[in-house]
């Protein structure tokens, strides 16, 4: 499933010997740096997690050598360079062993509930990992599980499982609360209404036993959208399209073809609108345009900063 010469995917988390734990979110090497963003600080023998805000802060106080602009795709992110790799944290081998060694608190007493749930529905267990605060065993009884699902084919048998399993009751819709939670961490450019309607047609998260889930798909085949084109920023643009192709919505970035000549293309880097909306559907999507240097092909991107201010997709009804 990983590539021996560059073992990094998605979700997984690198830990540094400074005491700084990232969660990559690039397939791609990056000048044989793995593409990131800080997530968690040690400190006091404790992790603490830490905003974008003072992610970016510490890094340009601290640590600049993980601060990195990407020529490619002309945006700024964390890189960190493979051999300053201290800790690989792998989502699948951590909830393999968890699986193996059984639950050691309320939380991972639910996983196990959800996995034997999944796996009644048709889901393989081996496509299955773990990621977020309980890949480093920082979770609270607050937190949420966050599962990872290996292979698109694999990931639309995990939305359908949990589909199946809200409709015989052994999961439950997000009330009002965890929703308007959701909302609040989101902090996107939709009404709590309009955010919660796309959000519940989506499958990729419900509850157990009051504990909120999500499901996030890795790539391991034809790996990601990312190419090797170079792109520059052209300003924003606010249009009306249609999707004709929806089969990379809950990728990430996910990717949607559209009807629109100019921008035939949307590629989302926020996980606020992965999955937004199915082909066929008229949408209204606002993003920054970006030229190809070398083709002159123009797409829009939805989250073209991590806070995606005036970025966003929604369904026209």
């Amino acid at each position: 499933m990983r590539n021996s010469d560059f073992p990094f995917l998605p979700k997984d988390f690198i830990q540094t010997a400074e005491g700084l734990i990232f969660a990559v979110v690039s397939y791609q090497q990056h000048q044989q740096k793995v593409g990131c963003f800080l997530r968690y600080v040690k400190v006091d023998d404790r992790w603490k997690k830490v905003s974008t805000e003072e992610a970016n802060q510490l890094l340009q106080k601290h640590y600049p050598q993980y601060l990195y602009q990407s020529t490619q795709f002309d945006a700024a992110f964390h890189a960190v360079a493979v051999e300053d790799v201290f800790v690989h944290h792998q989502p699948e081998q951590h909830l393999q062993m968890l699986l193996q060694s059984g639950p050691q608190d309320g939380l991972q007493e639910k996983l196990n509930e959800l996995i034997t749930i999944l796996v009644q529905y048709g889901v393989d267990c081996d496509f299955l990992g773990l990621t977020g605060s309980m890949l480093i065993n920082q979770q609270t009884t607050k937190s949420d599980i966050d599962l990872v699902v290996y292979g698109r084919e694999n990931f639309n048998k995990a939305r359908q499982a949990v589909q199946l399993a809200l409709a015989s009751g052994e999961l439950n819709v997000l009330d009002r609360s965890l929703m308007e939670d959701n909302f609040q961490r989101r902090a996107g450019e939709l009404d709590f209404d309009e955010f919660a309607w796309h959000e519940n047609r989506k499958h990729n998260k419900a509850v157990i036993e009051g504990s909120k889930f999500d499901i996030g798909m890795v790539c391991i085949q034809d790996a990601s959208i990312e190419d090797d084109g170079y792109y520059r920023k052209d300003g924003i643009k606010t249009i009306v399209a249609t999707i004709i192709d929806d089969k990379f919505a809950f990728d990430f970035p996910a990717c949607f073809k559209i009807d629109d000549q100019d921008t035939p293309e949307i590629l989302v880097y926020t996980h606020t609108y992965v999955g937004q909306a199915k082909q066929g559907e008229k949408i209204e999507v606002s993003g920054a345009v970006e030229v190809n240097v070398s083709t002159g092909n123009r797409r829009l991107v939805v989250g073209s900063s991590r806070e995606a201010e005036g970025e966003y997709i929604r369904v026209c009804r």
